[in-house]
């Protein structure tokens, strides 16, 4: 190729639709926009194609003509991933202590755990490659090629550059090719999200015109409405626009989200502690005179106690109940891990048409030189013109099929008291010339009857019909009025006419039609917004989440929109050209934190470059998309929205996330709910570990009076709060509507730990002091009144022994009624438990009643007390542990009104005193 050529394809890759110029190693083999002849040298092809022998010589050297996945590590290389999870590794541990203490139901129960989770991960982990197989199936199975001058069907798979393919209406494309001869109308909305078709006929190319746009040019995948063509391949497999889409779905692989990696802290955080605890008890008890075997069942017991067997799947019930909530709503999620991730989300890059408005245009404004009204004689006029210059058709129903734009026109006319008949303009119709994305204008000509002379209609984009208009002082009033409409959110079409001679023809060019034009005026169409988006952008400001606007519409229009939905506050900024952004500038805008930004005559790869951005400056990102080419972008944000409703198969497999109403509204509700879940999982994380300290405090007091203070629990009771009192409420916190206040506090920070200080301050040294503190008076008050006194023996065979049994066992009894006590506080981080309702949570209430029947269970039924070693409980004690739930409630709700006097007092959290303020969270 020589050099202009290849400066001529740079060029024209560097500013196209797409995106930008491509890697040198995927740089195409062949420049589409050369002059045929030359195009066909290079090629080495002809009218009559290739010979069969030279076909498969160019197989062999190019490779099949099919979009390739890329070789992914095995599916046991990923199965033995997720299963040596940090977490995995601990209920391994669990397991095995279990076998060894001889619990093998427990012990397989954890297991089962095990690979439930790990078959969760590894569907997770199969998404994209989902993704580039949907592509594939875009591509047609067969082809009809020339080859050695004669028509003939192959596999699609089979052809090659240089091939010259047939192509008839319904046909998909099956390469990237150029048409040699005829002309074809093709369905590009996969690639370029626009659903008008296009038409590719046999021009010349355009010196430095986007790929897409290229007159001449068709592209894999697509599909043939209306037309015949002969095409000449210049690009197959990874090479083609489909090829070079699902190398980049397959680069932007999913990273785990914050929950995920958080998670994994979390477990070896667990880990340590359980570890350090059990070797360190182990150690105690054969200090202080215990026997062995003893002691390592204590050591057992608390490694166990300590390991949350629960926690997974806890945290992916969780998350399930966010699905189905989110379902119901409107938004499908197909990753649980993306109900968090949306908790976290801090920038949403959403589309205009269709998300934050209702495509649906309407005729909104008509103007006309001299007459500013919208209504009168030359307003209807005005509006009969432009829906004759249509191709809308009507249905057996009566149901308008066509553009939405064109629907609109004749739809206005209607309202005008101007209707068109549609099969009556047909039939007068003389000649048509569709719309031409280079001259972005389209014409026709129509025989005016007996009611007046043939006349052109030419219709189109203000700046292009204003120049094959007569000049005056019509045309400069009409460049001010377009610029004006535009900015009130109008898209703006010149309409022109001239009337023909009685004695002369229909014109055979379009350059004798379009020209000597007089103006007739402008309309403008308004897409509204949707009514809900306005109050939804105004919960993400209060939320601190960022509204961007990546738009194909202009800059105009697209300002317009985001201005009356709210978007822009405090400032809104507009890139008119977004294609022609360099990174430093991009980093320039993306940065600030006082601004929402408006990306006008934006690609699909622009969105990928976008989310890139915002990802360095570690940004939560949502973005939305609905095409083919979003498809990277999909993969690369963290939360990837793809549009039910008008959205590409290719699109909804890439995203996490399906709006079922394409509503911008649903992403906030989607927002609101991973917020609520992440809260959800914080709350059982707090409960659980404020279970820990009355556990481990009966060893620390046996260890520190050594021995003079016998045990106050037992292993089997310790199991029995961990694995049978315990799991219920915890998995009934997960189901927690949202806590008031969710959405008016800024995003979290992707760094900041499921975990934080204040949740240990309060699951340790609140809510698990007080309940070790109870316990213990609880256990003491029954051995005191028996008579105990410290050092006396309490054996088996001994007079205290009786007493004993039964201490442990309120031991016991207490731990399970503090929970009861810890769960209602943990409802709520902040607010009261009024504001919330008492009564609102029927599962927690539900796992409450399970909780306190089990215990009644293990504490009077005579078999499970000989397996748990407990004894029944009088009814004094009984009334003693019955005030534990309130007692642990109480102080915590003490605690949380003082946060909320001082929050009240210093204003928001940024404003407390150092002593107030949350640690990380």
């Amino acid at each position: 190729m020589s050099d202009d050529g290849a400066d001529r394809t740079a060029t024209g890759r560097a500013g196209h639709r797409t995106g930008t110029a491509r890697p040198a190693a995927e740089a195409l083999p062949f420049d589409p926009s050369e002059p045929l002849p030359r195009l066909r040298r290079e090629l080495d092809t002809g009218p009559d194609g290739l010979s069969a022998r030279e076909a498969a010589r160019r197989l062999a050297v190019y490779g099949p003509n099919e979009v390739r996945r890329k070789a992914g590590p095995s599916v046991w290389r990923e199965v033995a991933t997720q299963l040596a999870h940090p977490l995995a590794l601990l209920l391994w541990a669990a397991a095995a202590l279990a076998f060894v203490a001889d619990l093998a139901v427990l012990g397989w129960a954890v297991l089962a755990v095990i690979v439930v989770n790990a078959g969760f991960a590894l569907l997770q982990e199969r998404q994209a490659e989902r993704a580039v197989e949907t592509l594939a199936r875009y591509l047609p199975e067969h082809a009809l090629v020339v080859r050695d001058g004669h028509p003939l069907a192959v596999e699609a798979r089979e052809l090659v550059p240089g091939d010259v393919v047939l192509l008839e209406e319904g046909d998909k494309v099956p390469a990237d090719a150029r048409v040699t001869e005829g002309g074809v109308e093709v369905d590009l909305s996969m690639l370029t999200g626009e659903s008008v078709p296009a038409e590719r006929v046999a021009v010349a190319g355009l010196l430095g015109a986007p790929l897409l746009e290229e007159p001449n040019l068709v592209f894999s995948g697509t599909t043939c409405i209306e037309g015949q063509a002969r095409a000449v391949v210049f690009a197959t497999g990874d090479r083609t626009e489909l090829g070079r889409i699902a190398a980049l779905s397959q680069r932007t692989r999913r990273e785990a989200s914050p929950l995920e990696r958080q998670v994994k802290k979390v477990a070896w955080l667990i880990a340590a502690v359980a570890t350090g605890m059990g070797a360190v008890f182990l150690v105690v008890g054969v200090a202080v005179g215990l026997p062995v075997t003893d002691s390592l069942m204590f050591a057992i017991g608390l490694l166990v106690a300590n390991v949350p067997e629960g926690l997974l799947p806890t945290i992916t019930l969780a998350l399930a109940v966010g699905v189905r909530a989110l379902a119901r709503q409107g938004a499908l999620v197909k990753r649980l891990s993306a109900v968090e991730t949306l908790g976290s989300t801090s920038v949403i890059c959403t589309d205009k048409t269709g998300t934050l408005t209702r495509n649906r245009m309407h005729l909104r404004v008509c103007w006309t030189p001299g007459h500013e009204r919208e209504t009168g004689p030359w307003a209807q006029e005005l509006v009969r013109a432009a829906a004759e210059c249509t191709t809308v058709t009507r249905d057996a129903e009566d149901g308008l099929h066509g553009d939405p734009t064109e629907t609109a026109l004749v739809e206005g006319a209607a309202e005008l008291g101007a209707p068109v008949d549609l099969a009556r303009r047909d039939e007068r119709r003389q000649a048509l010339f569709r719309f031409d994305p280079r001259l972005r204008m389209m014409t026709v000509v129509q025989d005016g009857g007996a009611s007046g002379p043939t006349r052109v209609v030419a219709k189109g984009a203000p700046e292009a019909v204003l120049e094959h208009v007569l000049p005056g002082p019509d045309r400069d009033a009409a460049r001010d009025a377009a610029q004006r409409l535009a900015g009130a959110g109008t898209r703006v079409l010149a309409v022109a006419v001239r009337d023909l001679p009685a004695d002369g023809g229909a014109p055979a060019r379009r350059q004798d039609a379009e020209t000597r034009l007089t103006l007739l005026g402008l309309v403008g169409l308004y897409d509204p917004p949707r009514a809900e988006v306005a109050s939804a952008v105004r919960r993400c400001h209060g939320a601190g989440v960022r509204v961007h606007v990546v738009t194909g519409d202009n800059g105009a229009t697209a300002a317009a929109i985001a201005r009356e939905v709210g978007i822009g506050v405090p400032r809104l900024e507009v890139v008119d050209d977004s294609e022609t952004l360099g990174d430093a500038e991009l980093d320039r805008l993306l940065v600030k934190d006082d601004a929402e930004i408006v990306f006008a005559r934006s690609s699909p790869e622009t969105k990928l470059r976008v989310a890139d951005t915002l990802r360095a400056h570690g940004r939560i990102v949502a973005m939305t998309g609905d095409g083919v080419n979003d498809a990277p972008a999909l993969h690369r944000a963290h939360i990837g929205v793809a549009m039910g409703r008008s959205g590409t198969d290719v699109a909804r497999e890439a995203a996490a996330m399906v709006l079922t109403d394409d509503d911008f509204a649903t992403i906030v509700t989607a927002i609101e709910s991973g917020r609520r879940v992440y809260d959800n999982v914080r709350k059982f994380i707090v409960y659980i570990f404020a279970h820990a300290t009355p556990e481990i405090v009966p060893f620390l007091v046996f260890a520190l009076s050594a021995g003079a203070v016998p045990l106050p629990l037992t292993v089997l009771q310790i199991l029995a709060v961990d694995l049978g009192t315990e799991t219920l409420p915890a998995l009934a916190l997960g189901r927690e509507r949202s806590e008031p206040g969710v959405m008016r506090r800024p995003p979290r920070s992707a760094h900041q730990g499921v975990i934080s200080r204040d949740m240990l301050i309060r699951s340790w040294g609140y809510l698990g002091l007080v309940s070790a503190v109870l316990v213990m008076a609880g256990f003491l008050y029954v051995l005191w009144r028996a008579g105990w006194q410290p050092g006396d023996p309490t054996g088996e065979g001994s007079p205290l022994h009786g007493a004993y049994v039964t201490a442990t066992t309120a031991t016991f009894a207490g731990i399970v009624t503090c929970q009861i006590g810890t769960a209602f506080a943990a409802r709520t981080d902040h607010a009261a438990l009024r504001e919330i309702g008492v009564l609102s949570n029927p599962l927690l209430l539900a796992g409450i009643a399970f909780e306190l029947c089990f215990t009644a269970a293990l504490v009077y039924a005579p078999p499970l007390q000989r397996v748990f070693g407990t004894a029944a409980l009088p009814w004094d004690v009984v009334l003693l542990i019955g005030t534990f739930p309130l007692v642990v409630w109480g102080v915590d709700e003490a605690r949380r009104a003082r946060r909320r006097r001082q929050r009240d007092r210093w204003g928001d959290a940024g404003s407390l005193p150092p002593w107030s303020r949350r640690k990380g969270g």
